[in-house]
């Protein structure tokens, strides 16, 4: 999802939305949550992309849906929220965008994808299932492109990076059948977060056709 326009101020205790509810919630405290901007890293790692279909995990109010629309992608934009999803319907209907209640915990593919993308999406260490899920979401030959908080970052946000699935637990998880193109900590280029997330961490992979 794109980044978030900063209404929480304590910083010291953040509660970090998990279930459906809690995210309906969050997005009820705010008329826009997020910002309008695509993330920086998409169009950086997906602008030379051939378009084919693409697939948005966490996509939030569909900022990076309606940009690789826009570059001619057939694009799934999912979210766990409703709240969000009845936003970035409101802003965009054009018949190349599906907008999508899933919960990936709970719910099955229903194919497979050119192009698969999560941003900011946070995977628990103890969970690898999910990441073979999302990874399982890519066709042979397709991309997964991860973009997260650089750790520093969450650190001065009041969040602790301890307890996620970093990229390069990533790259060693899904093992042989990918390709890596980019695993870096780039500035993002636009801040957020209140200023503090100025870094991100991005992992773009190749699923060997």
């Amino acid at each position: 999802m794109s980044e978030h326009q900063h209404t929480h101020e304590d910083l010291q205790t953040p509660v970090h939305p998990v279930t459906a509810d809690e995210w309906d919630d969050l997005y009820r405290t705010s008329d826009r949550l997020w910002t309008t901007n695509v993330n920086p890293a998409v169009i950086a790692e997906i602008g030379g992309l051939t378009p084919g279909s693409a697939f948005d995990l966490g996509c939030g109010e569909g900022a990076d849906v309606r940009w690789l629309a826009d570059q001619g992608w057939t694009v799934v934009g999912a979210d766990i929220s409703e709240v969000a999803l009845e936003r970035a319907r409101s802003i965009d209907s054009r018949e190349t965008i599906t907008w999508m209640s899933f919960d990936i915990t709970a719910d099955a593919f229903d194919r497979k994808y050119d192009l698969v993308t999560a941003s900011y999406f946070h995977i628990a260490s103890d969970d690898e299932a999910t990441l073979h899920k999302l990874a399982d979401a890519v066709a042979p030959g397709g991309t997964l492109l991860v973009v997260m908080h650089d750790p520093e970052g969450m650190r001065a946000h009041g969040r602790s990076p301890d307890g996620f699935i970093w990229p390069d637990d990533m790259v060693r998880i899904l093992g042989e059948g990918w390709s890596v193109v980019t695993n870096d900590n780039r500035e993002r280029g636009i801040p957020a977060g209140g200023g503090n997330h100025v870094n991100d961490v991005v992992l773009r992979m190749v699923r060997e056709g």
